[in-house]
């Protein structure tokens, strides 16, 4: 029997359709508070809003950043205690409020708190809803349930920049932060109308309860599992990551991780900037955010198949090659038309690269430890996610700002050969040919 419920009819597609599309709208406006900072951020440079330099701007990207790898980190086990449902619940409620704190802030410190405790509910969220929607997806789907989850992040970048552009200069900086408040008024919506988890239910021994749920609605209850591996097993499994040679392909994929979301979230917090410094309106550079994200998009919705067609590993070093190449001629000064099919092109193969670090990572390594290894190198990669902010503005205060998409593309150009050395050597083995998962979750 399957470990996630499957549709045994129209009412069972209704709870799907149900999860996905609630988790849908929370990543919504995850998405938006995630990029919201990134486009409110050259108004807030040109005003010297705070007496905001470049590089106290990095230092607050950095911030944002910084708490989602806390959220991440601390997702599966306050979920594991209290419940997916609820823990969603919190993450919308707590980045909700923490922009409000933005909002309200009368400097740099009160600011930079409000955008870190809204980073922890981002990281929270995001993981959790991927766990729910898996729990609920119909059985065969589950990658492109998850594709589909996904686009909602980039969707949620696509508003913020419409936000800063149809409020920041009538109204003020502060307005986009109180639009990202309303959210708050979703959480109610997620109480009374998400279910829980099934899996958590039964894991809880709360069996008659998911009975009950999965009758109302006609689905298959998920079969118990056996009890979850303790903490001697999880510290196991990591060492299991390093035994016999296999910690240089540890320490490789860990590094492809750590240059990809380097990447992904130093272009998302410095695009719109960039772009200022390259000559462009504000009203185009916050342009390119929408259509970057317009490309992030399709790329969710294409990676996985070109990846079951051509091997993840190998699609992942030619996507970071490609995204390299597109982020360093951003640099160039080009007609916008080209410019714009190049952010395009730059979001459909950046924001899947770092997805096919985790396909591969997830494909290649031995079941007993693939969620361990995929787990960790979520996480090392996270503080590529610091990095990556805090780099953009050290480089503008320098005076180096034309040098930050360089930076950038050479952060993919590291991916790119890591992940390739680490697919090289690989052998194959049974694992491969296990049954798989393919997380596509970029972020």
């Amino acid at each position: 029997m399957s470990s996630s419920p499957s549709p045994l009819s129209a009412r069972g597609s209704r709870l799907a359709f149900l999860v996905v599309g609630l988790c849908w709208l929370a990543v919504l406006f995850d998405g938006l508070d995630m990029f919201i900072y990134g486009s409110v951020l050259p108004h807030l440079l040109e005003t010297k809003t705070f007496g905001l330099t470049p590089d106290q701007a990095g230092d607050l990207g950095s911030y944002a950043t910084f708490g989602m790898l806390v959220g991440a980190l601390t997702a599966g086990t306050v979920a594991d205690r209290i419940g997916r449902k609820k823990l969603m619940v919190a993450c919308v409620t707590l980045f909700s409020l923490a922009s409000g704190l933005c909002a309200l802030a009368d400097g740099v410190a009160v600011f930079g708190l409000g955008r870190t405790l809204a980073g922890i509910g981002l990281g929270g969220l995001l993981p959790t809803a991927i766990s729910m929607v898996s729990d609920y997806a119909p059985r065969g789907r589950g990658a492109i349930v998850i594709g589909l989850l996904m686009t909602a992040h980039h969707a949620g970048g696509i508003l913020s920049a419409y936000v800063a552009k149809w409020l920041v200069d009538p109204v003020g900086w502060r307005a986009a932060f109180w639009v990202c408040v309303l959210p708050l008024l979703f959480a109610p919506v997620l109480v009374r109308f998400l279910p829980e988890s099934l899996s958590f239910l039964v894991a809880k021994g709360r069996t008659e309860e998911a009975c009950a749920l999965a009758a109302r609605y006609d689905v298959e209850p998920p079969a118990a599992k056996p009890a979850a591996a303790g903490a001697g097993d999880r510290w196991t499994n990591l060492v299991g990551l390093f035994r016999d040679g296999e910690w240089t392909r540890t320490l490789l994929y860990w590094l492809a991780s750590f240059g990809g979301l380097l990447l992904v979230y130093g272009v998302a917090t410095w695009l719109p900037t960039l772009m200022r410094a390259e000559g462009y309106e504000l009203g185009s550079a916050l342009s390119f955010v929408v259509v970057f994200n317009l490309g992030g998009i399709v790329g969710m919705l294409v990676a996985g198949r070109a990846a079951d067609r051509f091997g993840a590993p190998r699609i992942s070093a030619v996507w970071f090659a490609l995204t390299a190449a597109g982020v360093y001629l951003l640099s160039v000064h080009m007609p916008m038309t080209v410019t714009m099919i190049v952010v395009f092109l730059t979001g459909v193969f950046l924001n899947s690269a770092q997805t096919m670090i985790y396909a591969t990572v997830s494909i290649r390594s031995d079941p007993h430890t693939r969620a361990t290894a995929v787990g960790w190198t979520s996480g090392m990669g996270r503080f590529g996610a610091v990095f990556g902010p805090w780099l953009g503005g050290q480089l503008l205060a320098s005076g180096q700002g034309d040098r930050g998409f360089t930076a950038f593309a050479l952060a993919g150009v590291s991916s790119m050969v890591f992940i390739g050395i680490a697919a090289l050597r690989t052998p194959r083995t049974a694992a491969e040919d296990s049954p798989r998962e393919q997380p596509l979750a970029a972020h």
